[in-house]
């Protein structure tokens, strides 16, 4: 059984971490000033805005020991991640969950952030959110249904994700947690204590700037580590800024993956509104979502 962290109340605190690149202070204010103005109370880590000079927040062990921090404070009721980038790998296995497990909170993010998503499933059965970080709130996007979404997350609510129809989508109904995220960090995290269980598991994926036989090569790996088979349902996400070579590939990005799972029943679908650009929606990586991929087009909804 998934376990569903507390929704939060008005007044709860979010803490606002970097566990992997850096961010300025002054990037994360539209997203304090939200959070703030929806009620929530906000508290900076020590990697936030820090004195780094490099690409990452900080050294391993301070990333680190501000995400600890984090984890066991009994006030903070859930975690943003500021940004992604790289790095969380990093420090996955520096973390001590015995405290989390107690009281377990919210942890948000996507990207390099799949890590955590992952890590929490696989591992602890904890249930966590796969959406916007920091900067998605900036100019007007805290105003986007995306946004709002996570939101609505947060308080409990549960809105239906609705898509039109995609030509390569596979028609079908689809049920069971839902789990995913990035396509890279989860070939990625293969073969370690993080790797994610798929089977009877809806299945989603994202990736950006990858040459489209990097995509080819992330998602036949995939295949021979038996993460595509037994699926509920698959869900393409947002796969954008592919690159071809010079000698083209032959295929889109889609085509490619269409290709390497038409073997399987499944309902698949394409370009659903989860990536790195701005239609990125809040869903709950772990819980139970219903997948129904029709002529009319795809609805995503807890279930």
């Amino acid at each position: 059984m998934i376990t569903i962290p507390p929704y939060l109340k008005k007044g709860d605190l979010v803490g606002i971490t970097c566990p992997a690149g850096y961010m300025s202070t002054e990037k994360l204010q539209t997203c304090i000033n939200s959070l703030e103005q929806w009620g929530y109370q906000v508290k900076l880590g020590a990697t936030v805005g820090s004195s780094s000079t490099n690409y990452f927040s900080g050294t391993d062990a301070e990333r680190a020991a501000d995400f600890q921090a984090m984890l066991d404070d009994s006030e903070i009721k859930a975690i943003l991640c500021g940004r992604g980038g790289y790095g969380s790998s990093r420090i996955i296995d520096q973390l001590n969950w015995k405290q989390f497990k107690k009281q377990p909170k919210w942890i948000i993010g996507f990207s390099d952030i799949t890590v955590f998503h992952s890590h929490l499933y696989s591992n602890y059965d904890v249930a966590s959110i796969h959406g916007p970080m920091g900067a998605a709130f900036n100019n007007g996007g805290v105003d986007t249904p995306y946004v709002q979404s996570l939101r609505k997350l947060l308080s409990g609510k549960t809105p239906l994700i609705e898509v039109n129809a995609h030509s390569l989508n596979r028609n079908g109904f689809g049920e069971g947690p839902l789990v995913g995220g990035n396509l890279s960090l989860l070939v990625h995290l293969l073969s370690t204590s993080s790797e994610i269980k798929t089977k009877g598991r809806i299945l989603f994926l994202e990736d950006l700037d990858e040459q489209i036989y990097h995509v080819d090569r992330m998602m036949l790996q995939l295949k021979r580590a038996g993460k595509l088979d037994k699926l509920a349902g698959l869900i393409i996400g947002g796969f954008s800024g592919m690159k071809d070579t010079e000698r083209s590939f032959g295929k889109s990005a889609f085509e490619t993956i269409a290709d390497l799972v038409e073997e399987y029943k499944y309902p698949v679908c394409y370009d659903f509104p989860i990536s790195h650009e701005t239609a990125n929606y809040a869903v709950k990586h772990g819980a139970n979502y219903s997948l129904h991929v029709t002529e009319q087009g795809t609805k995503l909804f807890e279930s």
